[in-house]
């Protein structure tokens, strides 16, 4: 019986009828524990029976719902939903569903042909969901589909994540999706179930049964009207919750209680802080055979198929079924099949009535009953999960069968569970254990890379020979090294000697040793010594180092970028060998595991990135598939590296802010990295508000995250150099002129020589010649001259010329321009062409030349581009002064081109200094309403909070368009 639900109904109806005209929808359920969510949803099928207004399309319905115990089992309500119909059509309707893009579906419902069709785990995870929606698309060309999901905050991860990708692109399909959430559980406020959630149409809150629906639920359950003041006390306890009121009214009942006034205190009795002691009492009056049935049920989960259930309760046919007749009456089942129980209260009310022992051994036998069976490994890894005691080998096999099967569909930290439980079952120091050992801590790097070293460290003791060792050490990701412990630095070392030098070994054993010796000169960016060392190993490498396996070009990689550092080859070298690199490495997530991102930060010194953004993107979505949230960070952190090399600083600070923000405590070398880019980023664009945080950061050891890290020469240098501009831009020249040479003395300090990483003799020699030093000034460049000349890239030699012409005078100063604007055309640095070329325009103007015009538009572009506002504004004031014809139009800061109106209202009252709660007052709206306002304003402008908005909104600007200028170099090789 489903009481006053109508208005919920006609919602759902409409819906339907809409989705008939091809405008499918969302509609989502909400409400607390008990409310009748459920109930509802179980009654949205009879909207499309026959006879109804909504059931002329003749509408197919598919169910699902979440569970707890089977968060971890990969696309499992997925599976729920198609494979009672998928599998069971007409075969010409099935091949004609599963046609072109769609059958990639067929991977989520057959383990074996996701095995065959992919040994790795790239990709895997977008192709299912494209695949998904192509299915659903499909089968609702045939006839509109009406999809329900229960319990969506217990829905496993990937089939949460198709259900987000589905429900944003139901424009055009015959399909109505209807999901149900309970509010106040924490998982219902994960990122994944918010994101769904938010995409519905149509939001429906089910409201608590009033006293007339109790009335007749009293008189359906006990078979005879109830006496008035028993009705007003079950009401009253219950709150009008149907959950609640229907247990209070089925323990009575069990009881055999009758409905009348005597029995009103005994119903007040029934508190609902009290409901699952009820469940439990109910539960433990039925005969043996029934909790025996509902113990199996409730370990087997809610796709157990009865006979399943029988054979693990110990039951015959006969009396399984009695006594699911039996939970069925008690109103403790759900009325579809198969089995399963009406809430997940009574489970957990199922659950706690047994004793630990007597659960655990149950798990133990459902474990080896699905194992006997051929169920998929998961599933027999969920119940071994609950279950102490050791086990044999079969287990151990199980569980890592288990665990492949979650990394290949992208859940780690599924997979890091099922190793953990397997450590149990090993013997305690021996080589299986550190097998177990290494693949625990290979799952474990994408999300927590410490617990990777520590059970790496751990491992390996446990191996007996050294190829073993070295094996384990190797993975462990370089960049977590930075920030380990000195044990574990020593464990490296000791194993990379034992192994011996690479050119003294062969095959695996001089591949690991080549990974070893990447993996500790990594290590030593910090050290001058070790610097030197690595510059005369890649000299004994000859002019072509080889690149051929990966471990060849991963130390290559490290020996470029100290190269890079120390200014000890030619950029052209660096991009050649750099390059050549780059075309025999795989685009794929894993690289961020080693020691191949120094190789980014080398070429874009070398003015060489063009080739680097193509095949980053491609990374970068073969680790979204792999929700490889390690991999993201540092990818993040070399897009935002290259395009930092490009000029295009809008986005690089886009995504150095989300990959400082992912980055935390567990990548600390990531963090720095995007920290560095972040001041890189301040500076240009002359950001106090940026800069002032980031200082901020730096003086509370958040700058750039936590431990060694923090004192790498890099962080320290752009700490130096924010303080330095900061105080050139207030007025302190002197100040400014300390915190610039203090960087370059620190810097050199290091063997960090390179003047087109940090061109701090520029800096200097621009306040000297402010000051009117223009000796030192000009001994700073004449330094810095010499040093770029040798480094030879156009970025590094244009801006060189650009600084001498601010020391020269008249035609020489204009000279010197338009070489400057000449070598940054072959530049992939369009920010460095658009400083040149407002300067030249300038210049230019000022002499009366025609052509001041031509730099001066062209700056201006650029700069736009770009997203630096003041150069945009110098070239354009220029351009007004003139009288120009066709002046371009400035950008002013637009809201509306990035913001929606009250993000931006709420922003506006954030800088002001209003708090989230004042701002809520003043526009009537909640302080959680205020903070997600807050939170996407903060996403949407790149900055990391309240101190970043003023310098944000000031500098807000149109969307950028298409980089102006020459055409950028080909990526097609990479493409």
């Amino acid at each position: 019986m489903l009481l006053e639900r109508q208005a919920e109904l006609a919602a759902v109806a409409e819906a339907l009828r809409a989705a008939r005209a091809g405008n499918g929808s969302l509609v989502a359920i909400t409400g607390p524990l008990g409310v009748g969510k459920t109930a509802l949803l179980h009654h949205l099928p009879e909207l499309v029976e026959p006879g109804t207004s909504a059931a002329e399309a003749d509408t197919r319905v598919l169910r699902a719902s979440g569970a707890l115990l089977e968060q971890d089992f990969a696309f499992g309500v997925v599976r729920q939903l198609f494979e009672l119909v998928v599998p069971r059509a007409p075969e010409e309707v099935r091949q004609r569903w599963l046609a072109r893009a769609a059958s990639f579906a067929r991977l989520v419902f057959n383990e074996d042909n996701l095995r065959g069709a992919y040994h790795g785990r790239d990709s895997v995870a977008q192709t299912v969901l494209h695949g998904l929606q192509a299915l659903v698309a499909n089968m609702s060309a045939d006839q509109p589909l009406l999809i329900l999901v229960d319990d969506l905050q217990w829905v496993d991860v990937p089939s949460l994540r198709w259900l987000g990708y589905l429900v944003k692109r139901l424009d055009g399909l015959a399909v109505t999706v209807v999901v149900t959430v309970r509010e106040g559980e924490p998982r219902a406020s994960q990122p994944l179930v918010r994101e769904i959630t938010a995409a519905a149409t149509r939001t429906l809150r089910p409201r608590p049964l009033h006293l007339a629906s109790t009335r007749a639920l009293v008189a359906e359950r006990f078979g005879e009207p109830g006496d008035e003041e028993f009705a007003r006390a079950c009401q009253e306890t219950s709150d009008g919750n149907p959950l609640f009121l229907m247990s209070m009214l089925l323990t009575m009942a069990v009881a055999g209680q009758r409905p009348v006034e005597a029995e009103a205190d005994t119903a007040r009795t029934l508190r609902p802080s009290l409901l699952r002691d009820r469940l439990v009492a109910c539960l433990r009056s039925q005969p043996a055979p029934v909790r025996d049935f509902a113990r199996a049920l409730a370990l087997l989960g809610e796709q157990a198929e009865l006979e399943l259930i029988c054979r693990l309760a110990g039951l015959d046919a006969v009396a399984g079924t009695e006594a699911l007749h039996v939970l069925d009456q008690l109103g403790l089942l759900a009325s579809a099949a198969p089995p399963r129980f009406a809430h997940l209260a009574v489970q957990d009310a199922v659950e706690e009535s047994m004793a630990v022992a007597e659960r655990e051994q149950l798990h133990l036998r459902a474990a080896a009953l699905l194992h006997g069976c051929g169920h998929p490994a998961e599933q027999v890894a969920a119940q071994l999960l609950a279950v102490t005691s050791q086990q044999d080998r079969w287990a151990i096999e199980v569980l890592r069968s288990a665990a492949d099967t979650a990394l290949r569909r992208g859940a780690p930290e599924a997979a890091a569970r099922y190793l953990r439980r397997a450590l149990l079952d090993c013997s305690p120091d021996g080589e299986d254990r550190a097998a177990l050992l290494v693949d625990l801590a290979t799952a474990e790097r994408g999300f927590d890379p410490q617990a990777s070293v520590r059970h790496i460290s751990q491992a390996v003791p446990l191996f007996s020979s050294a190829r073993q060792r070295a094996a384990a050490v190797a993975r462990i990701a370089p960049a977590v090294l930075d920030a380990a412990p000195l044990p574990v630095l020593d464990l490296v070392r000791q194993v990379a000697e034992e192994l011996g030098e690479a050119d003294r070994l062969t095959g695996p054993e001089r591949e690991l040793a080549l990974r070893l010796e990447a993996q500790h000169r990594y290590t030593g960016k910090g050290d001058p010594a070790a610097l030197r060392s690595a510059v005369e190993r890649l000299r004994a490498l000859g002019g072509e180092p080889p690149v051929d396996t990966p471990a060849e070009r991963q130390l290559t990689a490290v020996l470029l970028h100290a190269a890079t550092l120390g200014q000890h080859l030619p950029a052209a070298e660096v991009a050649r060998v750099g390059s050549a690199v780059l075309e025999r490495e795989p685009a794929t997530p894993g690289h961020a595991h080693t020691a191949l991102p120094l190789l980014v930060p080398a070429l874009v010194a070398a003015d060489a990135a063009h080739g680097i953004s193509c095949w980053l993107d491609i990374a970068l979505e073969q680790a979204r598939g792999e929700h490889a949230v390690g991999a993201q960070v540092w990818i993040r952190v070399e897009q935002a590296m290259t395009l930092l090399g490009t000029g295009e600083l809008r986005r690089a600070r886009a995504l150095a802010v989300q990959a400082h923000e992912l980055a935390g405590a567990e990548w600390a070398d990531a963090a720095a990295m995007s920290a560095v880019v972040l001041a890189w980023v301040a500076v240009h664009t002359r950001d106090a508000d940026l800069t002032a945080w980031l200082l901020a950061e730096g003086e509370q050891d958040r700058f750039g995250g936590v431990g060694a890290t923090r004192h790498t020469p890099c962080v320290t240098a752009a700490r130096q150099m924010l303080r330095g501009w900061l105080a050139a831009a207030g007025g302190d020249d002197d100040r400014a002129l300390e915190h610039f040479l203090e960087c370059g003395h620190w810097l050199e300090r290091f063997g960090w020589g390179n003047p087109a990483l940090y061109p701090w003799r520029s800096w200097a020699a621009d306040l000297h010649r402010r000051r009117g030093r223009l000796d030192a000034a000009a001994e700073l460049v004449e330094q810095e001259s010499a040093l770029v000349t040798a480094w030879g890239a156009p970025a590094a030699l244009g801006r060189l010329l650009r600084v001498r012409a601010r020391l020269a005078d008249g035609a020489r100063a204009v000279d010197l321009l338009r070489q400057a604007v000449a070598t940054l055309d072959a530049s992939d640095n369009r920010l460095e062409l658009a400083k040149a070329s407002v300067r030249l325009g300038q210049l230019l103007r000022r002499a009366g030349d025609a052509q001041a015009d031509h730099h001066l538009r062209r700056g201006y572009e650029l700069a736009t581009w770009c997203g630096v506002r003041w150069l945009a504004d110098q070239a354009h004031a220029e351009l007004a002064t003139a009288g120009a014809a066709g002046l371009p139009r400035p950008r002013p800061p637009s809201a509306g081109s990035v913001l929606t109106k009250t993000e931006h209202r709420v922003a506006s009252l954030a800088v002001h200094g209003h708090t989230n709660k004042e701002i809520a007052d003043a526009l009537a709206v909640s302080c959680r309403a205020v903070e997600k306002h807050l939170t996407n304003a903060y996403r949407k402008l790149a900055v990391p909070g309240r101190a970043g908005l003023a310098g944000a909104l000031r500098a807000l600007e149109a969307p950028e368009t298409a980089v102006p200028g020459p055409a950028r170099r080909s990526e097609s090789r990479h493409q």
